[in-house]
């Protein structure tokens, strides 16, 4: 049963990520949770739980590979999501599964995603790790980062406000979160921000449910990439103010089964084109020997806080 508390009940990323079947290909959520200042329901708590619901009606000799997805509307953490899942393709080598979530009568999600039998036999290569990037237990959580700028001089009481929020909001995730490279500029190349992140106090779960922890993770500061590349500012105004940022479409390609989400992550991240409100996003995710794990791409609506021309009245 779920906590009295929905807050209390997303600390534990298990319970963050259950699920209830009702029927043959019918789940309901069991919690949901909208982050501080957010429009609706954490879309990396939406993606897991769809593909929770997924991988239960698949046969575990298969192993998913990738997933696209779509958010269509916000969610409401009022009213339980239920997870329809489609089954479109048993092939020998691969399978296909579509899910849509539904809210309150209307399609508010919906993802496809492929299931593989393993190849290790075929060739392999990779992207290397970024190098220079200091160890995790040599970077700050995020918390005892919002802490430390609390103690800084004349920060105004809405941003002391604003960094109390994040600071709870960050000591009850289950994820835990450190800024690894703030920002790596090259001369003449993409800003590039990049984060350890962890699930905290997991046991060793098998490689099915390591990859819907991940899914949950890769949503965790990805759009924010884009912001910060065009300079945007969260608690401003004017226009470099960031007004709005949502996520439109989300996918991750994984290429590792050995992963432990319940050690350090390096999760890199880049936005390489933002124009007519939109941005693009790429994120890597590195497992602490080096392994690329998984591949992510996401587009979200960017928007700063400037009106276009008025448009003229019939």
């Amino acid at each position: 049963m779920a906590s009295a508390d929905p807050a209390e009940w997303h600390e534990q990323i298990s319970a963050a990520l259950e699920v209830e079947r009702f029927e043959v290909d019918l789940f309901r959520s069991q919690s949901l949770w909208v982050p501080t200042r957010a429009r609706g329901v954490f879309g990396g708590q939406v993606i897991s739980q769809a593909l929770v619901s997924a991988t239960n009606s698949v046969d575990p000799a298969f192993g998913l590979h990738s997933l696209h997805c779509y958010f269509l509307s916000s969610a409401s953490a009022s009213t339980p999501i239920v997870y329809f899942v489609e089954r479109l393709r048993d092939g020998r080598s691969y399978l296909s599964r579509a899910v849509k979530a539904l809210q309150n009568g209307r399609v508010i999600f919906m993802m496809m995603c492929s299931f593989q039998k393993p190849e290790p036999w075929q060739p392999s290569g990779q992207w290397g790790m970024p190098s220079g990037v200091p160890p995790p237990e040599e970077c700050q959580l995020e918390e005892d980062r919002y802490a430390a700028l609390l103690k800084h001089d004349g920060v105004h009481p809405k941003i002391q406000k604003i960094y109390r929020e994040f600071i709870n909001e960050r000591l009850r995730s289950p994820i835990a979160i450190k800024v690894a490279v703030e920002n790596d500029t090259a001369i003449g190349s993409m800003p590039r921000f990049m984060y350890w992140m962890q699930a905290r106090d997991i046991p060793a779960y098998e490689a099915p449910f390591q990859k819907c922890i991940l899914s949950y993770m890769s949503d965790l500061y990805l759009l924010g990439a884009a912001s910060r590349t065009l300079g945007l500012e969260r608690f401003s105004k004017g226009p470099n103010a960031t007004s709005m940022t949502s996520t439109i479409d989300h996918s991750i390609c994984f290429y590792d089964d050995t992963f432990d989400c319940g050690d350090w992550l390096l999760y890199v991240m880049a936005s390489p084109r933002a124009s007519s409100g939109r941005a693009i996003v790429y994120g890597q995710l590195y497992s602490r020997n080096g392994t690329l794990v998984a591949v992510t791409t996401q587009e979200g609506v960017v928007r700063a806080d400037r009106r276009g021309p008025v448009e003229a009245k019939l």
